[in-house]
This record gives structure tokens, sequence and C-alpha cells, in this order.
């Protein structure tokens, strides 16, 4: 693992993963990670919640 390609310290000197480590573990924890590249734990976008992204 490599410090900032993998994870870092948040303000309160927590370790996160990134969504580059956590696609190099292959899936999913379902532990709601902050930079999870499979979303879990968040709600999916609507089709106008999208488009409206997209205005922005």
């Amino acid at each position: 693992m490599e410090e900032e390609a993998d994870y870092y310290f948040n303000e309160e000197d927590l370790l996160v993963f990134t969504a580059s480590y956590h696609l190099k573990r292959g899936n999913c924890c379902k532990n709601e990670c902050k930079h999870c590249p499979w979303n879990y734990g968040r709600p999916k976008n609507t089709d106008s919640e999208t488009k409206n992204n997209k205005t922005s």
C-alpha cells in the first residue's frame, strides 16, 4: 500500500482508503466507505438528478 495513492489521513487523523485502493482490492466491503467506487450505501441518482447536475 502506498500513502496518497491508496490511502490518506483525514483531519481527524483517521485512515481513509482511496477509490484506487478499493478497485485494487477488487470488491466492496459494504462499509459505506467515503470513496467507494461501487457507491455502496449511497442513494442512486435518478434521471432528473443527473440532468440537473449536468446543467450546473
